[in-house]
């Protein structure tokens, strides 16, 4: 199930809100994320990412994957829109576009003060413990994630 039409083609990346956002988290800002530049560093926008998507999809009291099984990141697409400056914090804004055999796409995007200042297109597999590589979901699995990602 693709729903990435449905929900990316609602707002550009120009015009995007923590509202059209079904999960949302936030971050306190660190001195030491802080760079040279006096802004937060680079690096630290793939930790924002990490938050949202954790919260979005890891609950150890009802995991998401299937058993002997978790989610690892396949890929990470970040696009820098503007700097963040500490002192502060910033509003993370997670949402599943699609679902694959044992992949799910997200689109995330963090703000500060309601200004997107970076926008992802993350991937995460579901990898069975043992095995180290990846495993289909199972018809539970697969039928929780598209019922999220149509929300």
């Amino acid at each position: 199930m693709d729903v990435s039409a449905d929900k990316s083609a609602a707002r550009t990346r120009d015009d995007m809100r923590l509202e059209d956002f079904p999960f949302r988290s936030y971050d306190k800002l660190r001195f030491g994320d802080t760079d040279r530049q006096g802004h937060v560093n680079n690096a630290v926008f793939a930790t924002f990412m990490e938050t949202g998507r954790v919260e979005a999809i890891f609950n150890p009291q009802d995991p998401m994957t299937d058993p002997e099984c978790s989610f690892v990141l396949a890929k990470l697409d970040l696009d820098y829109r503007a700097e963040i400056r500490w002192p502060g914090t910033v509003d993370i804004g997670t949402r599943i576009i699609a679902v694959g055999r044992s992949s799910v796409r997200l689109e995330q995007a963090v703000f500060q003060n309601g200004r997107c200042a970076a926008f992802a297109t993350t991937v995460v597999v579901q990898m069975h413990h043992q095995t180290r590589r990846s495993q289909a979901f199972s018809e539970r699995t697969k039928t929780r994630l598209e019922e999220i990602a149509s929300t």
